[in-house]
């Protein structure tokens, strides 16, 4: 099973995000809403996902607060992304919670962002970027997904959903 761990934005967000532009144009594949979510970690090939929801669930999780914007940018040369900020804290504790466990994370950093279009080679960006969305919600879930890949976009099936532990009191 290809497996990941993700947050998806509320439904508000969502819609926000679907009045977005997104003209036709050779070369670029939009993803759907269906597909719309902040990946935490990639696990990759796992044969059974009940260690991947063992982990999650005795891991301390942090609520968060997450940033999607301020603009639609690139990420890498082909992908067409929102950012989102806000989210570093709760994807360290899910690396360090499904630690050993599918893909190693190697070393590179955490970038949070929701992608909304894949430029396969002799497509173009122009034109695509720097519309402005901006908006903040909080994070009280991740989800285990496995994604089924095939003929047409990637279909994502949740396993499971786990809730954040509540932040910390100003007293505690």
């Amino acid at each position: 099973m290809r497996l990941f761990v993700a947050v998806t934005p509320p439904d508000t967000v969502l819609d926000a995000v679907a009045r977005l532009r997104r003209p036709a144009r050779p070369g670029v594949r939009w993803t759907t809403r269906e597909q719309w979510h902040v990946t935490l970690r990639f696990l990759g090939e796992v044969d059974d996902p009940a260690p991947v929801v063992a982990a999650l669930d005795r891991a301390v999780l942090p609520a968060a607060e997450a940033r999607i914007g301020p603009r639609v940018g690139l990420l890498g040369r082909g992908v067409v992304m929102l950012p989102v900020a806000g989210l570093d804290g709760l994807a360290a504790a899910v690396v360090a919670a499904t630690a050993g466990i599918g893909e190693p994370v190697g070393d590179r950093p955490f970038r949070g962002h929701l992608t909304l279009a894949r430029v396969r080679r002799g497509g173009s960006a122009r034109g695509l970027l720097g519309e402005e969305l901006d908006r903040t919600f909080a994070v009280r879930e991740v989800a285990l997904v496995r994604s089924h890949l095939g003929a047409g976009p990637a279909r994502y099936e949740v396993l499971h959903v786990r809730g954040l532990d509540p932040a910390p009191s100003a007293g505690a």
